[in-house]
């Protein structure tokens, strides 16, 4: 398909299995353009194939060059059909001409789609890509609440210094830096062969905070995916050399974002924020090599809506993982709109109708975390 917009002529691919070369220029895309997240990454697409899912490529072409696109991830659902969901995404180069004609190609073709060839399509645009939101409503799309991404999160400012980013800390949090060498409180870089480790620690907090972990064997496939190209890193706290938390962010453009934690609070060592110090060193670790943001890792709504609204400090009735969060002092920040396509109308009445109800509700949310495992707000709420 080609379109003409302006002096840019756009050209769009739908498939399975792009070649080669147009996806390691994707790949770069997605590395290179801010706001993007790993999720898109045809990395994520051969990890996320483990638990079912194949992807579709929708990749926009200027001059022969990809400069937007999206990585839609799907797979069958008995009864439902084929449902895709697409985190982050699409991705549009800031440098590619008449963003204008991109949205309106991408849109059409995500709608056609969602029409066609997929039962159900929810779509999480990325951040400052409101203009795709409403490219998607007007072209059939509806505002969606099933979650797929987090809704919105707090990050820290890396460009400045440490002594400034330490002065936004909350008051609790802000002499900690200072204790806990003496407390024995060590962080370090994990490996390979922590990745067992984090998959326990994570299992202590499943407990704690009521989800269900994800498997060794799909943490192992994660690192290994992204780890050796540096798009993942592992963090160990210990306790008189005693491993107690561990946090595994992920890297994509200038972003550091945490995506994975698990902490063991038994004893003593609950009392030493040693999740705390282990963001404290991911900071200084992000700073050493000129990341400009450290997502904390997504926010719950309620929270998320009244740090926009100019609430300062934390509040009690806050999830204890948002407080952990919010007290290194951040920025909170808001995705556009998440958008949804469901058809035919029986089907989306159906779901429609199951929402209704507190059983349905329950379906839903299941089936949502499905799609989200391993995505910042579920797994990260460790804490």
């Amino acid at each position: 398909m080609g379109t003409e917009r302006g002096k840019a002529t756009i050209s769009i691919m739908v498939g399975r299995e792009p070649d080669p070369s147009m996806l390691r220029s994707w790949d770069r895309l997605v590395d290179s353009t801010p706001g993007s997240d790993v999720t898109q990454l045809t990395a994520w697409a051969r990890l996320r194939g483990r638990m079912g899912f194949a992807p579709l490529y929708l990749l926009a072409f200027q001059a022969g060059e990809v400069v937007a696109g999206a990585q839609i991830m799907h797979r069958h659902v008995p009864v439902l059909g084929s449902v895709g969901y697409l985190p982050y995404g699409p991705v549009i180069s800031p440098a590619a001409a008449d963003r204008h004609g991109l949205c309106r190609a991408l849109g059409s073709n995500l709608a056609s789609l969602g029409r066609h060839r997929l039962r159900m399509l929810f779509v999480q645009p990325p951040e400052g890509a409101d203009d795709l939101s409403g490219e998607l409503l007007r072209r059939g799309f509806r505002t969606s609440s099933a979650g797929i991404a987090p809704a919105g999160s707090v990050r820290i400012d890396l460009t400045a210094t440490e002594d400034e980013i330490r002065r936004r800390f909350a008051r609790r949090l802000r002499s900690w830096p200072n204790k806990w060498a003496a407390r024995g409180v060590t962080v370090r870089l994990g490996d390979s062969q922590d990745v067992a480790l984090l998959a326990g620690l994570m299992t202590h907090s499943a407990r704690h905070q009521d989800y269900q972990p994800l498997s060794l064997d799909y943490l192992e496939a994660m690192y290994s995916e992204l780890a050796p190209s540096g798009q993942a890193a592992l963090f160990v706290g210990e306790v008189h050399g005693e491993p107690v938390a561990a946090d595994l962010v992920t890297r994509c453009g200038a972003m550091v974002r945490g995506r994975l934690a698990g902490f063991d609070r038994t004893g003593q060592t609950a009392n030493l924020s040693v999740p705390a110090a282990i963001r404290w060193e991911i900071i200084r670790w992000a700073k050493a090599r000129e990341y400009k943001w450290y997502d904390l890792g997504g926010l719950h709504d309620e929270t998320l809506r009244a740090l926009l609204a100019g609430q300062d400090g934390h509040s009690d009735s806050w999830p204890s993982a948002d407080q952990a969060k919010v007290a290194f002092g951040g920025s909170p920040y808001r995705y556009p709109s998440a958008v949804e396509m469901i058809n035919p109308a029986p089907v989306r009445a159906a779901y429609d109708l199951s929402r209704r109800w507190a059983g349905g509700r329950r379906l839903v949310a299941r089936a949502t975390r499905r799609f989200r495992d391993s995505s910042p707000a579920r797994q990260h709420a460790a804490r």
